[in-house]
């Protein structure tokens, strides 16, 4: 079976943690496609994916509402972040809110690296833009896109000692490599919220390995498997990489 993910899900390691486990179980092989979530959709949209698991809200309702996909089940989360050089040169870290560190950012020609690539990174970065009341993309040499995955555009931003916005898994895995540091805040303008879809088999008939899907779905949200999402990135980076949403820490209710 087919899984289209999205290249910051991959890029932790996440993937590599628990697929394995799923195919001894089950004997199913899963060959995990990973672009970025605009891709993922299409590939959803088009029918050439079992199982999609992509960040980006929006264009996973349109799948819903279209009937490309039997369901959207949010299954995980962590937040974004806005990451800069150590030296902060646009004050981005004593910013009151997201929509001031980017002015802070904009205002003093501070470089800025973005993904470019209609990632659900991507997407976020352009509506974050937008609710701060600037363009989300500028000519000049402050700007650059690199049209690819977030652990090149991490690279490209520490090389540049540029600032963008990154998952947090994906910040935390190439940290020593970029050098990097998370200048923002947890708020829920950056929280982001991962999902599973089934592609509807119904309407791509024989085409889709609809119970391989099912089962893949259904292992992520595994008690066992939701906690060691819970668990996964702590021993290596001192904190959790994700949040499950359908396992209950102690003493916190779980949220969707």
């Amino acid at each position: 079976m087919v899984l289209a993910t999205t290249t910051s899900v991959e890029d932790s390691g996440l993937l590599d943690a628990l697929l394995p486990s799923f195919s001894e179980e089950t004997g199913v092989r899963v060959q995990a496609v990973a672009v970025g979530s605009g891709a993922a959709l299409r590939m959803g949209r088009e029918g050439n994916a079992d199982l999609l698991l992509t960040h980006a809200p929006s264009g996973e309702q349109e799948l819903v509402e279209g009937g490309q996909v039997a369901d959207r089940v949010p299954f995980m989360d962590n937040y974004f972040v806005i990451a800069g050089p150590r030296d902060d040169p646009a004050g981005v870290g004593a910013a009151a809110s997201v929509a001031d560190a980017l002015r802070r950012v904009r205002e003093t020609g501070a470089p800025w690296v973005s993904r470019g690539d209609d990632s659900g990174t991507h997407r976020k970065e352009r509506a974050l833009w937008r609710a701060a009341g600037l363009e989300a993309e500028v000519a000049g040499d402050s700007f650059t896109s690199t049209g690819s995955g977030m652990g090149l555009s991490l690279q490209v931003a520490g090389e540049r000692r540029a600032y963008l916005l990154s998952d947090l898994g994906s910040f935390l895995a190439f940290r020593a490599r970029t050098g990097l540091v998370a200048l923002s805040r947890p708020e829920p303008d950056l929280r982001n919220v991962y999902s599973l879809m089934r592609v509807n088999p119904d309407r791509f008939p024989g085409r889709i390995h609809a119970e391989p899907a099912r089962r893949l779905q259904a292992f992520f949200l595994r008690p066992d498997v939701q906690e060691q999402i819970r668990e996964f990135g702590v021993e290596s980076f001192g904190m959790p990489l994700f949040r499950p949403l359908h396992a209950e820490p102690p003493g916190e209710a779980a949220r969707d």
